[in-house]
């Protein structure tokens, strides 16, 4: 469906008072959300632009892939509710459901779980390209590499055009992200790599490879491996955020399946994005070694006091105008990750717990809506599991693949589709003249 197809019959009558005429503009009508504003021909028709930093009210492209109500705090994939899938599904269905569009049968899962877990080795000159990494590489830095690197070492599915290679990329980047993963955090601490076990479920090879040493196995433990599983699943996609966006615009120039992940792995790595649950723990940490429970109050007193450099990590959302729904589900496994640990009794974890009641029942935090989102507990969880924090991001990144591998999929299907390319607002000098060197100031 075009987006003229989208079109209502209402329109949008843009005014001015420099006595440019007035223009009117198409309505368009998704399924849910509010209405979107067609001004492609604003600049044909008036020779002017829209300003929109940080793109806040700006709809870059129409998807039916991920649909966040912010208001509401509902998060939809493919219309799925992300209470049900987390619930009801493990996370190669929800990936199934992600790129092809619908939930699969029963027959039809198991022949995809076993396309999936039979490629999940890597080529094994992989394992000689990390190498020239610096052993103290950051991993995401090392994970970017690995993921970019993947066009020279499987050059047979780089025909975006071809719908049986978008598929084997869709595969290949699924199937071995968790291996990457795994090979930049081993190398990061000296150790040999682990090769996958096909017979082990998506999160409890990822496990397996992340924990076991050629001297000693590893056995994932059920429940700890339901709690991987849920976060990636929580983490699948999140319609138009800062990478997904940038792997649609990298993806945009018909670049590589490849080069578009690794452009997003990239700008998953900020702070600002995907480094937020490694801030939240890294917060909670700082104020266990401050004193703890007896610090907690002072410490939101802090965070209240404009001249305080103090800040509340994992509490409010940019979308989420209400509770992030994925929070309360990482709250559910956080306690059983815990109980299974029999670290009930976990400091940090006592401590997120009376953050949480002060930010639910302080006027100044109601106010401003600052409910806890998914990365307050996510720290927290694989913490427990033994995943070190400067993991945390690449477990982002690999969760997050499918997400950017199925919204790529639908940019480059849509035949509405066009090189990305944003304008400005342009406040430099006007054109002059060079001077002489000798005359320069």
């Amino acid at each position: 469906m075009t987006t003229e197809d989208k079109a209502t019959e209402h329109k949008a009558t843009l005014s001015f008072s420099d006595g440019t005429p007035s223009v009117d503009f198409p309505m368009m009508k998704g399924t849910v959300g509010p209405d979107v504003i067609d001004i492609r021909k604003l600049y044909g028709a008036t020779g002017k632009f829209t300003y929109d930093t940080g793109f806040l009210s700006t709809a870059s492209c129409n998807s039916t892939v991920t649909y966040i109500d912010g208001d509401a705090g509902k998060l939809l994939y493919r219309g799925y509710p992300i209470e049900q899938l987390a619930t009801h599904c493990d996370f190669l269905e929800v990936c199934y459901l992600l790129y092809y569009g619908e939930l699969p049968n029963a027959p039809a899962l198991e022949e995809f779980k076993d396309l999936v877990m039979h490629h999940t080795m890597v080529h094994e000159q992989m394992q000689f390209a990390i190498r020239g990494f610096r052993r103290d590489s950051h991993p995401m830095a090392i994970l970017t590499g690995l993921v970019g690197g993947m066009a020279a070492f499987y050059p047979d599915s780089l025909d975006i055009n071809s719908p049986e290679q978008q598929d084997i990329s869709f595969v290949r980047l699924v199937a071995k992200m968790p291996t990457m993963v795994a090979m930049a955090y081993k190398y990061s601490i000296g150790q040999p790599y682990i090769y996958p076990v096909n017979r082990l479920g998506y999160a409890s090879n990822f496990m397996h490879m992340m924990f076991a040493t050629p001297c000693e196995d590893y056995e994932p433990n059920p429940v700890l491996v339901r709690a991987m599983d849920r976060i990636f699943t929580l983490h699948a996609d999140h319609e138009q955020n800062a990478s997904t966006s940038t792997v649609r615009l990298c993806g945009s120039s018909g670049t590589s399946p490849f080069s578009a992940i690794a452009a997003g792995v990239a700008c998953l790595w900020g702070p600002a994005h995907g480094g937020a649950n490694q801030a939240c723990l890294e917060m909670l940490e700082q104020i266990q070694a401050d004193g703890g429970m007896a610090k907690v109050g002072e410490f939101m007193e802090k965070v209240k006091d404009k001249h305080s450099a103090s800040r509340l990590m994992g509490f409010g959302h940019r979308v989420y105008k209400n509770f992030d729904p994925r929070a309360k589900l990482m709250q559910e496994t956080c306690k059983e990750v815990l109980a299974a640990l029999g670290l009930e009794n976990d400091p940090i974890f006592k401590l997120a717990m009376a953050l949480e009641k002060i930010a639910l029942e302080d006027p100044y935090f109601v106010e401003r809506k600052l409910y806890p989102n998914v990365d307050f507990y996510s720290g927290i969880v694989q913490r427990a599991l033994g995943i070190p924090t400067s993991m945390f991001t690449c477990i982002f990144a690999l969760a997050r693949t499918i997400g950017w591998v199925a919204q790529w999929k639908e940019m480059i299907t849509d035949s509405e589709y066009r090189i990305g390319r944003p304008r400005q607002l342009y406040t430099g000098s006007v054109e002059r003249d060079v001077p002489p060197r000798r005359g320069r100031s």
